[in-house]
């Protein structure tokens, strides 16, 4: 029997319904999984070229950042064949291609899509600041080639330059304290929320070539040579830092053999520091080519010199101690030594110290720890009392507590995000209720519709 007509468009107008709910239902899915799906993730290489080895670094974090500043993580650590750039004088060309296979590890590793808008920078430290006060063509030669090389790649490459001594020792600080949760923390009720101040801790690093100092002190900053200022996250941070150029483990080493060498007339050096039965001919001229040593070969000194080790540490502190000036600094509490001003330490500090790893060296484990001892006892102020709040380290969280990771942290303040999550999640509250309005009101017709065929009024 086939169906009345009141029956047939009452099936149309059924159907008409169930399509309407359906397609509602798809579109209010669809939205909804681009809504949850991971935000876009945003990279960036960075380049640290020190004064023993270069090495990269790439972050990624997601567009969607907190309060302006990206939630930035580490992807990628990567460390250049041969030695630091400034090691290039004489084939700058090669400083450049030693940055090449890193950089294809890097590209390789993020979205060929996503190359040409990833920041990349190279900032070299005290090892080129050396070079360029001793020869700045050469300087200038060597950043040529790095910068011909990077900005031939694929990426938004930022340049090759110098970083200041005051940026190295602050950017470490961000470092740190953003790996140890010190500046952004999620909480258990699923935010992210700023620790209280009273968590944050110094930075020190003990280079090469320098050493840098930061930390927020418990009064203001009096030398406004020494303050580095950040907004991160929303929050304002005052720090004070300051690079030691010179006194890195390497150039204090070099700074300690010379003086030996201004004292020895007979070719033969004894050093203190130098383990007993420890005997070598070194070159000399090397020694006195760098501008931390500030006085000339000896006339009519042989090119080489036959070093025995005293194994005398109580020489060898003596000797190391004559490299600062402390004397410089006395009766002042706001003072470390060579009169440079620093505020009373506070809270906890994280140490990174640079060492070769090769059995080379043994020889200057002594010298290095009795100065890394100086230099924080005496040089900084820490005291037997305080000396638990340091700790020493080369990571923390997976994560190397370089300078590399605080500058790209500063510098997605500066990067354009996408509308924050929450915005979007506002955006698509507006958006579903459009939708299920829409359904509800079409679906209301098609019932009024049946319901007047079915049952018409007389």
């Amino acid at each position: 029997m086939g169906l009345s007509w009141k029956e047939g468009v009452l099936t149309i107008l059924l159907g008409a319904a169930a399509a309407s709910g359906l397609t509602t239902l798809i579109l209010f899915l669809v939205e909804a999984t681009s809504i949850l799906l991971p935000a876009d993730t945003k990279f960036g290489i960075v380049f640290d070229a020190g004064s023993s080895h270069t090495s990269l670094f790439v972050y990624k974090w997601p567009a969607d950042k907190e309060n302006n500043t990206g939630v930035v993580s580490q992807a990628l650590a990567c460390q250049a064949e041969g030695p630091g750039i400034s090691s290039y004088t004489s084939d700058p060309a090669l400083a450049g291609e030693s940055l090449r296979g890193c950089l294809e590890e890097a590209l390789a590793l993020i979205p060929e899509a996503q190359h040409r808008e990833t920041p990349t920078f190279l900032g070299a430290t005290a090892g080129m600041r050396l070079l360029s006060q001793k020869n700045s063509s050469q300087a200038e030669r060597i950043f040529a080639e790095v910068a011909r090389v990077l900005s031939q790649s694929p990426v938004d490459f930022q340049g090759a330059s110098l970083l200041a001594g005051l940026d190295e020792g602050a950017f470490a600080w961000i470092t740190i304290n953003y790996v140890l949760g010190s500046l952004l923390t999620y909480t258990f009720s699923g935010e992210w929320a700023r620790p209280p101040e009273a968590t944050l801790v110094g930075a020190l690093d003990m280079g090469g070539a320098s050493t840098q100092m930061s930390f927020v002190p418990g009064g203001p900053i009096l030398d406004a040579s020494t303050k580095a200022s950040f907004i991160l996250y929303g929050s304002s941070y005052s720090v004070y830092s300051h690079s030691y150029l010179c006194f890195g483990r390497d150039e204090v080493l070099n700074r300690l053999l010379a003086r030996l060498v201004q004292g020895s007339h007979s070719g033969l050096a004894r050093h203190p520091c130098y383990h007993s039965g420890y005997r070598a001919t070194v070159p000399l001229a090397p020694l006195f080519e760098s501008p931390c040593v500030h006085t000339s070969m000896p006339p009519g000194a042989a090119q080489n010199l036959t070093v025995e080790g005293a194994g005398n540490p109580g020489a060898c502190v003596s000797a190391i101690r004559e490299l600062f000036n402390f004397s410089s600094c006395e009766g002042q509490a706001d003072c470390t030594f060579d009169g440079v001003y620093q505020p009373l330490l506070q809270g906890r500090f994280y140490v990174e110290v640079s060492y070769p790893e090769h059995t080379s060296w043994l020889r200057d484990y002594c010298a290095s720890g009795l100065y890394i001892l100086t230099l924080l006892l005496e040089g900084y102020g820490f005291s037997e009392e305080t000396w638990p709040s340091i700790e020493f380290r080369r990571q923390a969280g997976g994560t190397d507590i370089g300078w590399t990771l605080g500058y790209m942290l500063n510098l997605t303040n500066m990067i354009p995000a996408k509308a924050p999550a929450m915005k979007q999640a506002e955006n698509y509250g507006i958006w579903a209720a459009g939708i299920v309005l829409v359904g509800l009101t079409l679906g209301a017709i098609l019932g009024a519709a049946a319901v007047q065929l079915l049952w018409p009024r007389d």
